[in-house]
């Protein structure tokens, strides 16, 4: 499952001994007594237990991850925004309304960091149609790395959204210079009004005296 092997990339890196004793120790506190109010104070204070270094994952663990979930990728991840998404997936999920309020709470208290690891997560929360709005929400906002977290190495957008939110979201990233050619299935879901879309939106970058880039007249030309 998804969570063990978090749990066990997490056991992993490089002086993680200490997060992985805290981690555990919380994980067991959890499920003696599961309260939300536990769950969030672990959520938000997981950077002092478990820091902010890189995540190194090996090609082993590439792959298991990619057989567990297809495109789940943790790229240019830091250890607490792993360790967030690993405990996300302690939450339990019997009760599907509950479990649904309670981590739609996370996503409008959160700070950025937190955000982020919470679109991370979006791939691997249960129930996934009823994050749909959440994360068009999350495309909407000004935010630059939570928007990279939805657009560029996330396979949700693809396999979630319908063909209008999916064609906004990739204008958008288009339009701040995201790296489009890191989008989750961005060939697979192209579509007659996207290309009409970015024709556009080409026409008035040249219009405007503006670049337009590679990857856009590749697009277009698909």
């Amino acid at each position: 499952m998804i969570p063990a092997t978090l749990l066990t990339l997490i056991e992993n890196q490089p002086d993680a001994q200490r997060a992985v004793v805290w981690l555990r120790e919380q994980a067991t506190a959890y499920a003696q007594k599961p309260t939300n109010a536990q769950f969030y104070r672990v959520f938000t204070a997981m950077p002092r237990f478990t820091g902010k270094a890189p995540v190194v994952v090996s090609e082993a663990v590439k792959q298991e991850l990619e057989q567990l979930r297809p495109g789940f990728q943790l790229i240019d991840w830091t250890l607490d925004r792993l360790a967030r998404v690993w405990w996300l997936g302690q939450y339990p999920t019997t009760d599907r309304a509950a479990y649904v309020k309670s981590i739609g709470e996370l996503f409008r208290s959160a700070e950025m960091h937190e955000l982020v690891a919470l679109y991370s997560a979006l791939p691997v929360l249960a129930f996934p149609e009823d994050w749909r709005f959440q994360a068009t929400e999350g495309i909407r906002s000004n935010i630059a790395d939570v928007q990279t977290a939805i657009m560029l190495h996330n396979p949700y957008p693809a396999g979630q959204f319908d063909e209008a939110a999916w064609n906004q979201m990739v204008l958008k990233a288009f339009f701040t210079d995201k790296d489009v050619s890191q989008i989750t299935g961005l060939h697979a879901r192209h579509n007659p009004r996207l290309t009409a879309t970015l024709r556009d939106y080409a026409a008035e970058r040249r219009a405007a005296g503006r670049s337009v880039s590679d990857h856009l007249t590749a697009l277009v030309g698909h």
